[in-house]
């Protein structure tokens, strides 16, 4: 992921792009640029590998200011981290873009823009969309008309910025599968990647939606939808309540940050989906290259992010077909490990300076694994840094000490890495990948219909009050799951919860199970759903009360000692992601009953640094 800032005001607006870069700091960087229109009448840009900082130095050594810009942190997808592949990218010395995304199309139309003379003078997929726009340009002078028809020729995911030396009074923007938003002064208005860039100088927005263009000017903004019809946004006051260290009107941070994953796993998916198929260049610039060698998957992860990665193994090998090791980074980093050839690390942290996960990092670089993968959602973290390539998460800081967010979003990074590993290998079974494609679009808004039982589980909660042990079942890739559930309660309740898998009940677990023992379950409407049957018939017979998270179809209904709540339908791939919804309200539900400190839980800390 990248950042964008762009400006348009009666002041220099130098400081503002910079203050802004800073801000998206946490989107991941590698490099940092900016352009503006100067007084003298010339486009003229800054650029610098590495920290922001880097560009800030570089502009206080040789100033540079002006009423109109663009700029961008960039995270590298096309080309190695360097200056020429740096944002902006210019064409000629006219014209200006920023981008975020990637351009599926981009070496059929970099072939093509060298034909008519362009020169290319970076690595990026980026550059040809300056290149197109100028070329578009010399038939539609407008560069709000020349915009909307360049656009047409690009595939793939983008949010653009566009500023050109002829036409000095207005800044243009377009979003395709990588979310804009437009902040409004007086005077001057503002766009950006995400509103805390521009949270110094506004708390007014206005979000670009799926297929806008907009016109930016400092008293007026112009949207276009992707019809080419003109229409209005809504602007929303940005309130103090919705910053990520406020609660705002929920009662815990961990009930905000539950409800907040419709969003966060929207911003996950935006800029690395395709139209049919996952983009793969998300993970880096080498990623297919490197993908097509994998022959073996080794997953390393501690607590929830262990069990992120047990679902990712269903995934890898069902779906994929690439052969997959899932182990605790404690116990990996001091066994005698034997590494397959052609394995593919993969390290998985919502901090990423998780102490065993990164001395299980170090130590792979030791094995001879093939390279190391890190999904986190800290961009400047240990692990980030040290690891070949890199999928960040986008679920914002998360105060709860127990992950909620963090963890739906790692499995949608997870899922996205199984598509990309079954296209490169061509191991996907035909169809599959342009269903799920369609399916992970709507994933937050089956997300926002299991939020809505809330309610439901609140009452639900009632039950576990009083009691001091929970059981949680599930099969295949719910058993880990049913493990997330367990440890949730526990985390936050302090009830003794531990989970099995469904079939594994009648091997010693049954033992345990009366009327003071609830079982949970999780059973979506799959071919395993028949033999879940049998095993809650086996709780059943012995007194257990028994909680199940079933959709509709799946022919469960309560009755005595059976609470059965209703679950939206969900393709069966995705159903670990949705039905890890309601076994987190029901661990907040019971914590609260329970009157124990929900946010900061006794003994437990955010963040594990140390062994």
């Amino acid at each position: 992921m990248c950042g964008i800032v762009g400006a348009v005001a009666e002041r220099n607006i130098t400081a503002i792009l910079i203050e802004g870069l800073k801000r998206l700091e946490y989107r991941g960087y590698d490099s940092a640029g900016l352009a503006i229109y100067t007084q003298a009448g010339t486009l003229e840009r800054r650029r610098r590998i590495g920290k922001v900082s880097e560009l800030e130095a570089a502009v206080a050594a040789e100033p540079i200011a002006g009423l109109l810009g663009i700029a961008h942190t960039r995270w590298a997808t096309h080309g190695a981290p360097s200056e020429p592949n740096a944002h902006p990218h210019f064409s000629g010395q006219e014209l200006a873009v920023v981008h975020n995304g990637i351009i599926e199309n981009h070496e059929a139309l970099r072939e093509m823009l060298a034909g008519l003379g362009y020169v290319f003078s970076s690595e990026t997929d980026t550059e040809v969309i300056v290149h197109l726009l100028h070329h578009t340009l010399k038939t539609l002078p407008d560069l709000a008309d020349a915009l909307k028809a360049a656009v047409k020729q690009l595939h793939g995911a983008y949010g653009l910025a566009v500023i050109s030396q002829h036409q000095p009074d207005r800044l243009l923007a377009a979003r395709s599968g990588s979310p804009l938003v437009i902040g409004l002064g007086l005077g001057e208005n503002f766009l950006a990647s995400d509103q805390l860039a521009l949270r110094q100088v506004t708390d007014r927005f206005m979000y670009l939606e799926e297929g806008d263009i907009a016109e930016i000017r400092r008293d007026q903004v112009s949207i276009w939808d992707a019809q080419g019809k003109s229409v209005v946004r809504e602007t929303v006051q940005y309130h103090e309540g919705a910053e990520a260290a406020d609660k705002g009107e929920y009662r815990h941070f961990m009930l905000k940050e539950i409800h907040e994953q419709p969003t966060v796993v929207q911003r996950t998916l935006e800029g690395r989906l395709g139209q049919q198929q996952v983009l793969v260049q998300a993970f880096g610039p080498q990623a297919a290259e490197l993908f097509a060698k994998v022959r073996n998957i080794q997953i390393v992860a501690c607590g929830t992010s262990y069990h992120a990665g047990m679902v990712a193994r269903y995934w890898l090998e069902g779906l994929a077909g690439i052969p997959c090791q899932v182990e605790v980074a404690s116990e990996f980093r001091y066994r005698k490990v034997v590494v397959q050839p052609d394995t593919l690390f993969v390290s998985i942290s919502q901090s990423g300076e998780t102490a065993d996960t990164l001395a299980a990092l170090r130590n792979a670089k030791e094995l001879g694994f093939l390279a190391s993968l890190a999904i986190c959602n800290v961009s400047i973290s240990s692990l980030v840094r040290e690891s070949d390539l890199t999928l960040l998460t986008q679920a914002g800081p998360e105060i709860g000490v127990a992950s909620t967010k963090a963890f739906t979003t790692q499995l949608v990074a997870l899922m996205l890495l199984t598509l990309s590993l079954g296209q490169v290998r061509q191991t996907l079974a035909p169809g599959l990948e342009a269903e799920l494609v369609e399916e992970l679009r709507r994933l937050p808004t089956r997300l926002g219909e299991a939020l809505s039982m809330d309610t439901t589980v609140e009452k639900i909660a009632e039950l576990f009050a009083d009691k001091h042990h929970t059981l949680f079942l599930g099969r295949g890739a719910q058993f880990p799951v049913a493990m997330e559930g367990a440890l949730k309660l526990k985390e936050i309740s302090y009830i003794h919860a531990e989970a099995y898998p469904a079939g594994e009940l009648k091997h010693g677990p049954l033992a345990l199970v009366d009327n003071d023992m609830p079982v949970v379950t999780v059973a979506p409407n799959n071919e395993l759903l028949e033999k879940l049957k049998s095993n809650l018939q086996e709780v059943r017979a012995r007194g257990g009360q028994l909680v199940v998270f079933a959709e509709e179809k799946a022919g469960l209904s309560n009755g005595e000692g059976t609470y059965v709540v209703a679950m939206p339908h969900i393709i069966d791939e995705l159903a670990p992601i949705l039905y890890t919804i309601p076994l987190q309200l029901l661990s907040y539900y019971v914590a609260v009953l329970k009157g124990t400190d929900v946010d900061q839980p006794r003994n437990l800390a955010k963040s594990v640094t140390v062994e």
